[in-house]
């Protein structure tokens, strides 16, 4: 599946889309939540002649960053995100995969991010919003130029992120969903974790949890 300059690669039993956000004008990509199948991901990037420049880490759930070290210790990349506040979670990145019996490595970032950074590839500008409830540390990725966010797991088409998970807080997702995914505008297209495309505009009118009639 594409949209645009996003490639959404489905990885893990999960089914978790895995994204290669790439800049037409270099050729240079960023990993965004490759939490496994790190061979297919590869893959993907050669057949489309693309360069790997990053990774990029909504939060730290082994669905997510599972495959995150050792993709960048093949291509010698370094891991920005998520927020500081996930830590914990992808210091257990190793023990989560032996409870799902998925070989995982922990995770040491070599960036955190925080809200209002901005996170470049190639010529491509993707402004990082904090957004926790999922997770302590969740960020999302906007572009902008395309109205194209990577949400993680803060929304899905007609639902939201789980928050009875540690570090989980419903309250939390909430406000970042109305204070932080709404402004950005209705017109804006997400990509989430699991699932399929949607915009902001639908899910406000009929996500069940998250709609206009539910949260004023």
């Amino acid at each position: 599946m594409s949209l645009k300059n996003t490639i959404v690669v489905p990885v893990t039993p999960f089914e978790q889309n895995a994204s290669i956000i790439f800049c037409e004008e270099t050729n240079k990509c960023a990993f965004v939540d490759p939490g496994g199948d790190i061979e297919i991901l590869l893959a993907k990037a050669k057949d489309n002649n693309l360069i790997p420049e990053k990774i990029l880490l909504t939060h730290g759930h082994i669905d997510h960053a599972g495959g995150a070290s050792e993709l960048s210790e093949i291509l010698n990349i370094k891991i920005e995100g998520p927020s500081i506040e996930d830590k914990f979670l992808l210091d257990s990145l190793k023990e989560q995969g032996q409870m799902f019996g998925m070989d995982s490595r922990n995770c040491i970032p070599d960036l955190w991010l925080k809200d209002g950074d901005i996170v470049r590839v190639g010529s491509i500008t993707l402004e990082v919003y904090f957004c926790p409830g999922h997770t302590p540390g969740h960020v999302i990725f906007y572009e902008k130029d395309t109205k194209i966010a990577l949400v993680g797991d803060v929304l899905f088409q007609g639902s939201i992120g789980r928050t009875d998970l540690p570090g989980g807080n419903h309250q939390d997702l909430l406000d970042s969903i109305k204070n932080k995914l709404w402004p950005l505008g209705n017109d804006v297209m997400f990509i989430p974790g699991h699932g399929g495309n949607s915009n902001f505009g639908i899910e406000r009118q009929t996500n069940a949890f998250v709609s206009d009639s539910i949260l004023n």
